[in-house]
């Protein structure tokens, strides 16, 4: 299931609504001018580090890995940017939406069981 289209394709919605949580996270936390920079810049700086750090041939992303780590530095690194986007919408006042998001994240990796064992058998 871990391939599965739709399962992908929830997984990209929950990356891109992670990215703008923690974007909209970052503007209300700068106060200065250089609000629009780190609402870019925050955001584009998880993006690479999630997209480099990779474990070849993960039949769920490209299978390119320009920084190979193990499965379960993969994993960890993904548990921590949604972990990071729920947080940081609790912290910006939507908790509803912090909960909406944590159970989609939740939903996702259970049907995506057979990536986690295999990011796991991944060293």
């Amino acid at each position: 299931m871990g391939t599965h289209p739709i399962n992908l394709a929830l997984r990209f919605l929950l990356e891109i609504c992670a990215l703008v949580a923690i974007g909209q996270w970052s503007y209300r936390l700068t106060p200065s001018a250089w609000k629009m920079a780190w609402v870019i810049l925050i955001p584009l700086a998880i993006a690479l580090i999630w997209g480099v750090f990779n474990v070849p041939g993960d039949p769920s992303r490209s299978g390119a890995a320009p920084v190979i780590v193990p499965g379960l530095i993969r994993l960890l690194l993904e548990w921590a940017v949604f972990a990071f986007a729920c947080w940081a919408l609790f912290q910006t006042g939507h908790t509803r939406w912090s909960l909406i998001l944590a159970t989609l994240v939740v939903l996702h990796y259970l049907i995506s069981y057979d990536r986690i064992a295999w990011l796991l058998s991944q060293e």
